[in-house]
């Protein structure tokens, strides 16, 4: 299935939308119209970028557009042997929520070809750390449409099941990255799967520890440092795990009616201290990291305060 992605115009999304009748209402965020021509779906979001999808993707684009389009890859640029990962069919895998003491661990494996490495980067995918989250809301909810991806979401109670029962932080993420890059794995040719590259957040001799020796594509796999930016699989992985975790994050803010802010910072013990006053301490269990130094923090503001 061929992706094809070009920036617009404002003029030419008004006159798109109105000629093609495309849907403007109830759209994820980022999207502002979208219709489906012939077998293709036709995508245009807010940054100005129009997407193309589907087996007639070339033929609906160049109507669509009036020009000549193809979705012939270009010739890659050189790379050094090191950060090659963009010409070749690569999964990246990285997770987010793993420094902060509210929400979830969230992990993700994203396979991106080499052609929609091109239309990745096209879209605006890049170092999660670079992008605001309204951003990473709207590139994740392109991303999703595009690259065969495993989302691994390990919520606070089992987050903190698991650390009662010894495993390290460093395990989950091991034992959660492999099962998101076997899951992709699952859901694509293998045989033209060329390297995996996980972001580094352990030697691989441990990493091959904690997950007892059972990685799927030993042969093919890398570890990078800050590898989101080095590889587009990586980055894209990157965006859908924190989209995942600023989803959650949002949602836990508004069934309870609090602030929730990110990170392990003093805000974050002054907001979780307030969270049980209004409720109480198991509720802040149910929604928090324990083993973090935060739940003593809150624990000591809490007493102070009862004292005064």
């Amino acid at each position: 299935m061929a992706n094809i992605v070009k920036t617009i115009d404002s003029n030419t999304i008004n006159q798109l939308i109105k000629q093609y009748n495309m849907e403007t209402k109830n759209l994820p965020t980022g999207t502002l119209a979208r219709k489906k021509i012939k077998s293709t779906q036709v995508q245009i979001y807010r940054s100005k970028k129009i997407m193309f999808q589907g087996k007639d993707a070339e033929q609906v684009a160049s109507e669509v557009l009036n020009q000549n389009i193809t979705s012939s890859p270009s010739k890659a640029t050189p790379a050094t042997k090191k950060y090659e990962f963009d010409i070749h069919n690569t999964i990246g895998s990285d997770e987010a929520g793993s420094g902060d003491y509210f929400g979830p661990l969230t992990v993700c494996a994203a396979y991106v070809s080499k052609h929609n490495a091109k239309i990745l980067k096209e879209i605006g995918v890049m170092d999660s750390k670079s992008l605001t989250d309204p951003k990473i809301v709207e590139l994740a909810e392109q991303i999703i449409q595009i690259c065969p991806h495993s989302l691994i979401v390990l919520d606070n109670p089992n987050y903190n099941t698991k650390q009662a029962e010894g495993w390290s932080q460093v395990k989950m993420k091991a034992v959660l990255h492999n099962q998101a890059i076997k899951n992709v794995i699952s859901r694509i040719d293998e045989q033209e799967l060329e390297q995996i590259v996980i972001d580094q957040f352990v030697q691989a001799s441990t990493y091959e520890r904690y997950i007892i020796g059972q990685m799927p594509r030993k042969d093919i796999t890398h570890f990078e440092t800050k590898g989101e930016s080095k590889s587009i699989a990586i980055a894209a992985a990157s965006i859908i795990a924190r989209y995942a975790f600023v989803t959650h994050m949002d949602q836990l803010a508004k069934s309870l009616n609090v602030i929730i802010p990110k990170g392990a910072s003093n805000k974050v013990d002054l907001e979780a201290a307030k969270i049980v006053q209004k409720y109480d301490m198991q509720q802040l269990d149910n929604i928090t990291k324990t083993h973090f130094k935060n739940r003593d923090k809150v624990l000591d503001l809490i007493n102070r305060k009862r004292r005064n």
